[in-house]
């Protein structure tokens, strides 16, 4: 029987944000949370999923600005606004998980469904 445990879906969304703090583990830390607990909290898949897809999108992303630097610049742009998706959204959605929502990232691609 699955358990009811928002806060550690709230800690898992906003687990993300390592990587503003020590460079890397933004993907590591919350795969680490969901395969570990996806059988064990109820809704946990669901929220694991989510942050995951929009992890490893974030990495696509990031990738394909690197070659557009060359173009005008776009490449720092592309920088600068993934990189305020990838503070903002775990914070609005570790919100929304604490009120039973469902998360929802934006431009985030289906790697895992």
């Amino acid at each position: 029987m699955k358990r009811k445990d928002n806060q550690l879906i709230v800690i898992t969304h906003l687990s993300q944000l390592i990587g503003f703090l020590i460079g890397f583990g933004s993907l590591i830390v919350p795969l680490i949370l969901w395969v570990t607990q996806k059988e064990k909290v109820l809704k946990m898949d669901d929220h694991g999923k989510s942050i995951i897809n929009f992890q490893l999108s974030l990495i696509v992303y990031f990738i394909i600005c690197i070659p557009l630097i060359l173009l005008f610049g776009l490449g720092l742009l592309g920088f600068i606004v993934l990189g305020i998706f990838s503070f903002i959204f775990p914070i609005i959605n570790a919100i929304k998980a604490n009120n039973g929502e469902v998360p929802k990232y934006p431009l985030s691609l289906n790697f895992i469904s």
